[in-house]
C-alpha cells in the first residue's frame, strides 16, 4: 500500500517502476492490452458507429503501443484516426492521422501537424496513456498538464476518454487530485475495460 501523503513526484517514480516491471515480466502484455482496446472499440462502433475520429497517441518509451492497431482500425472498421500534438507550452490539440509523414511537435513527439486541429465534436473517443489511474478515474500523468488543460475545457471534457495502462498501475487508493483535474470515464488494461460509475455512457456520441 502506498502512503496517502505520498507526493505526485514520488508516485510517478513508483508507478513508472511498476509499469516497467509489468511490461518486462509479461512479454505479451502490450499485445493483450491492445487487443482489449480493439475489442472495446469494436463494441462501441457496433452499438453506434463512430461519426468522427478516434483519438490515439504516439507511444513514449514504456507506454502501451496502440499504433499497431492502425491497419485494423482503418481497414476493418474504416475509422478515421487522430493523434495529439503538444506545443511545448502546455497546450494540446488533435489532428487527423493521414498518410503523410509525421513531424516532431513542441515536445519532440511525432504528430500529424500538416493537418488542422480538430474540434471536440469531431472526436468520438480519446485513448490516453498514463502512469496510473484510480477508481474514480483520476489520472496520474507526467506532470506537464497537457491533458488536464485540454479536458478542463467543457466541450473537450464531454468527449469520452479512457486511460490505457497495465493493471499493475490501477491504484486502489485515491490519487492526489488538484482542482483542475477532470475524471476520465474509465480505463483499459489487460483485464479489460472498466468504467467509472456514472460516466461514459458506453456508446460514442
Amino acid at each position: 500500500m502506498i502512503p496517502m501523503n505520498t507526493s505526485k513526484r514520488e508516485l510517478r517514480r513508483t508507478y513508472r517502476q511498476r509499469r516497467s516491471q509489468a511490461l518486462s515480466n509479461h512479454h505479451n502484455l502490450q499485445t493483450v492490452i491492445a487487443q482489449q482496446v480493439l475489442n472495446e472499440i469494436r463494441e462501441r462502433h457496433a452499438q453506434r458507429p463512430f461519426r468522427g475520429h478516434l483519438g490515439l497517441y504516439w507511444p513514449l518509451p514504456g507506454e502501451v503501443d496502440l499504433t499497431v492497431l492502425q491497419p485494423r482500425l482503418e481497414d476493418e472498421l474504416t475509422l478515421k484516426l487522430a493523434l495529439p500534438a503538444a506545443d511545448g507550452q502546455g497546450h494540446l490539440s488533435y489532428h487527423l492521422w493521414g498518410p503523410e509523414p509525421l513531424v516532431a511537435d513542441g515536445c519532440g513527439i511525432p504528430a500529424p501537424l500538416n493537418h488542422p486541429p480538430l474540434t471536440p465534436d469531431q472526436l468520438d473517443l480519446l485513448l490516453v496513456p498514463a502512469l496510473a489511474v484510480d477508481r474514480d478515474g483520476i489520472r496520474l500523468g507526467y506532470g506537464g498538464g497537457y491533458y488536464d488543460r485540454l479536458r478542463a475545457q467543457p466541450l473537450w471534457c464531454e468527449v469520452p476518454a479512457l486511460v490505457v495502462l497495465p493493471g499493475a498501475c490501477i491504484s486502489q487508493e485515491a490519487l492526489p487530485r488538484d482542482p483542475w483535474d477532470r475524471p476520465f470515464d474509465g480505463w483499459a488494461s489487460e483485464r479489460g475495460v472498466c468504467r467509472v460509475e456514472g460516466r461514459d455512457p458506453k456508446a460514442s456520441r
